[in-house]
């Protein structure tokens, strides 16, 4: 088993640099850590480039070897400890990862979904992680995401989706107003989350809906409100004004499971 000790090594470069936004458009490939969301992507059928397996892990046994076997089928190839910290970001690293192409960008939204779930401008990784695993636990296939936001493939928001990148299509929306035109002209209600309003989310039906998650700082968008045909707030019974970003988003999406359940 060859491993690769030099940090000066062209592949090894090259998979540092998807550490870079810039890099990642440019390849349109972006990295993945840690055994689950290996595991994951090898069950989803993800289209894996690259696995990399720090040798020390191997020696350890801190890998499973039916992983091992499994990545064995891809280009793998093995690295020092030392190389391997050149590469990863977390803490406590488990001692692979992965370089994964990304689908092909798809701007067409499917309307045969009940919901679609819109984000104007969230920046947070742990957020937009958050978002898309919630998205995902409720069945949805697709997720439209105003340019402007933060980049889902960022490796922080990758690891907080704990595999649901490799389920929930992300469309990228480069005129978010003209996206949500389109929307209502295919019999959606557009449904955005903020606090001028009286109507509570649980005054509402969320059936052939798309609901509108506003940015940390400012909420959705003033144009986007005015586009939207219901303003809904969370009732709150404590001091605090507004909520984290998906943790709100869980709370509506979790309305429309009740209400889909009732029925």
């Amino acid at each position: 088993m060859q491993v690769i000790t030099s940090k000066d090594n062209e592949i090894i470069k090259n998979i540092k640099k998807l550490k870079d936004k810039k890099f990642r458009d440019q390849e349109h490939k972006y990295m993945i850590e840690g055994i689950k969301l290996i595991e994951e992507a090898v069950k989803e059928s993800a289209k894996i480039n690259t696995v990399v397996v720090c040798e020390d892990c191997v020696e350890n046994e801190e890998i499973d070897s039916k992983l091992l076997y499994e990545v064995a089928k891809y280009n793998c190839i093995y690295v020092s400890e030392r190389v391997f910290s050149l590469l990863t970001d977390v803490k406590n690293p488990q001692g692979i990862l992965a370089v994964i192409e990304k689908e092909a960008e798809q701007d067409q939204i499917d309307y045969n979904e009940d919901l679609i779930v819109v984000l104007d401008k969230v920046q947070d990784p742990g957020n937009l992680g958050t978002i898309l695993r919630t998205v995902d636990s409720i069945g949805l296939k697709q997720i439209v995401v105003a340019e402007g936001s933060g980049d889902i493939f960022n490796p922080k928001v990758v690891r907080s989706t704990m595999g649901a990148i490799f389920r929930v299509k992300v469309k990228i929306s480069q005129d978010i107003q003209k996206t949500i035109s389109e929307i209502k002209k295919h019999k959606f209600k557009v449904v955005s989350t903020s606090l001028a309003t009286d109507k509570s989310i649980y005054d509402i039906e969320y059936e052939k809906s798309a609901i509108i998650i506003g940015n940390e700082a400012n909420g959705v968008s003033k144009e986007l409100q005015a586009a939207s045909d219901e303003l809904v707030k969370i009732p709150m019974l404590g001091n605090t004004e507004s909520l984290n970003a998906s943790v709100a988003t869980g709370i509506v999406l979790y309305e429309y499971v009740r209400q889909k359940l009732g029925k």
